[in-house]
């Protein structure tokens, strides 16, 4: 019996990682796999990062290695290798994948919680992969699959200034005799994560309704003389108790001036009535990240200024919206197709300065950017929005002179059939709206 209870312990801990992630049928981390390998057209390794001892907030797993295999073990690694047919003398091989777990450590699992070893034998069941082999085995397999192949290794090649633990993991091979080139994996992974699946989706929605629930709640609780981290907190609340994770970024609570500033972070100052305040706070769901902005107005009631600029704001992103075209769109850029180009010229046609000028000037970033398993997803923006990518609409005015800052950010998807889907609906957008959400009337 003691023995069961401990399997099972095991089991809980690989399947939510200390926390309640919904992991997604193998069959989908398997198909990634397959494809990445296919992509490659050779041998792929990837190593996740360890877990430190002396860790603050707890292990999250890097997102590349969580989506080709959902797996949460610290210090894991993966290697896929596509099929390939004969070529000369060396021989036909069938496509490879085999998980590498590392050792178990009973001293360090009292800190950690149990993790799954290589020795369990549901561990093929439990994870979805084909093979699973003790750490200590990689060198020896990725050796096997150089032999009979190209020499060529994808990786996760380390940026300037950067660390990889797969680049680490394999140095190994840099020492060896034989002669082995590293490319690196990322480009070919941020492709495949540019389109969602649809249970990706599916997490990216909870995601996305947890953030709602937060949004409707800060709107009650802005207020005269309430503090900006005050309404940080609460929003940390409701998204936890909706069960994500953690926030998806750091929250923006910029009340007044500090409206205008874009990724101001302190969160300390207390709101003034005839101030608008800009949240912008968003909830990771099972390793899934929302983004989310609404401006409101603290008193409850917006000033015929504010409203204009909110609605030039609020104007720009439904010309956005409207315009969007499957398979023609893009989110960056001035061209025909550009969205970006649509927001600013809305912007650019409607209100002025006080000084007569177009506001255009004042709208000083992209038009959003895609989401997924970091709030700013990797993907190539060169490429037209298509089905099942995921991406926000965020244009906003910023003018420090008049301590006015507007942003209004939702979350969309790109439908099977093309149409454009706003998945942050639920939440308020309209000036009236927001100011009978926050009790107005």
């Amino acid at each position: 019996m003691r023995n069961v209870i401990l399997c099972v312990g095991i089991l809980l801990s690989f399947c939510v990682g200390g926390l309640t992630l919904d992991r997604q049928p193998s069959a989908d981390y398997h198909a990634r796999r397959e494809a990445l390998a296919k992509k490659a057209g050779g041998v792929v390794v990837l190593v996740a990062p360890l877990e430190g001892l002396d860790a603050t907030y707890g292990f999250r797993q890097e997102n590349n290695f969580y989506y080709l295999s959902g797996v949460t073990v610290p210090g894991a690694a993966l290697l896929i290798a596509p099929a390939a047919g004969a070529q000369g003398e060396t021989p036909a091989r069938a496509y490879a994948e085999i998980l590498f777990l590392p050792p178990r450590n009973l001293r360090i699992e009292k800190f950690t919680g149990p993790q799954l070893g290589a020795e369990n034998p549901d561990a093929t069941r439990i994870t979805g992969f084909d093979q699973v082999e003790d750490a200590g085995r990689l060198p020896e397999e990725v050796a096997k699959l150089l032999a009979s192949g190209r020499p060529v290794v994808y990786t996760d090649l380390p940026s300037n200034g950067e660390t990889s633990a797969s680049s680490d993991a394999l140095a190994f091979l840099r020492h060896s005799t034989a002669m082995v080139f590293f490319q690196d994996a990322k480009p070919m992974l941020s492709s495949l994560r540019t389109t969602k699946d649809a249970g990706e989706v599916a997490l990216i929605r909870k995601a996305v309704d947890a953030s709602v629930a937060a949004h409707l709640a800060a709107m009650k609780a802005v207020k005269p003389n309430v503090k900006e981290y005050e309404i940080s907190a609460l929003m940390d609340y409701e998204w936890e108790r909706r069960g994500c994770e953690r926030g998806a970024y750091s929250p923006i609570v910029g009340s007044g001036h500090n409206s205008t500033v874009l990724h101001y972070s302190e969160n300390t100052n207390t709101m003034k009535a005839g101030d608008v305040v800009v949240i912008d706070a968003a909830a990771e769901y099972s390793m899934y990240a929302a983004d989310i902005t609404r401006t409101l107005p603290i008193g409850g009631h917006f000033t015929a200024r504010q409203k204009e600029i909110y609605d030039i704001v609020l104007g720009a992103q439904e010309a956005a919206a409207a315009a969007f075209q499957s398979g023609k769109s893009m989110l960056t850029g001035d061209g025909e197709n550009s969205l970006n180009k649509v927001a600013r010229d809305y912007i650019k046609a409607h209100g002025k300065d006080l000084h007569g000028q177009a506001l255009d000037q004042y709208f000083i970033h992209g038009l959003g950017h895609y989401i997924g398993l970091q709030v700013h997803d990797p993907g190539d923006y060169k490429v037209p929005l298509g089905p099942g990518m995921t991406f926000t609409i965020e244009p906003g005015i910023y003018i420090p002179e008049e301590n006015i800052g507007v942003r209004i950010e939702d979350d969309y998807l790109v439908d099977a059939d093309g149409k454009l889907v706003k998945l942050s609906s639920a939440l308020p957008s309209r000036a009236d709206d927001v100011e009978k959400a926050m009790g107005g009337k």
